[in-house]
């Protein structure tokens, strides 16, 4: 996320050298590269060789909500599987998952992290804007 605010930060004004990114950030270059690869691979960056080569973003930071980031990297963001959406597995300890409190709390969690991350975007963490 640092790496990608950095980046939303200096939208449409050239790219950033890794370098610059790792040392502004505080990220360790070798880390960073993976991650930036793989916003990459998945669209979300693009890249220039040479002299004034670097990182940019691909797509406007308005247009890139939290949800998309996290899920790239994190698959699932429910806590347990029985709560996820698109990753669902059914409790092996759950004798009836209809009626489960600690289910039904978990889904309420991930109903809030859903929206939370779905409602922030990547621009609004460049400039303080709050979400609900």
């Amino acid at each position: 996320m640092l790496a990608l605010v950095r980046l939303a930060k200096e939208f449409g004004k050239g790219t950033l050298m890794i370098n610059e990114i790792a040392e502004s950030e505080r990220i360790p270059k070798r880390f960073l590269e993976s991650i930036l690869l793989e916003l990459k691979n998945n669209g979300y960056l693009g890249s220039k060789l040479g002299k004034n080569g670097g990182y940019f973003l691909m797509k406007d930071p308005k247009t890139i909500n939290l949800l998309e980031i996290v899920r790239l990297f994190e698959g699932s963001i429910a806590m347990l599987k029985c709560t996820s959406e698109k990753y669902y597995e059914p409790c092996q300890h759950c004798k009836d998952e209809a009626n489960c409190s600690i289910r039904e709390t978990f889904r309420d969690i991930r109903e809030y992290t859903f929206n939370k991350l779905t409602n922030t975007s990547l621009d609004m963490l460049t400039t303080g804007i709050k979400t609900l």
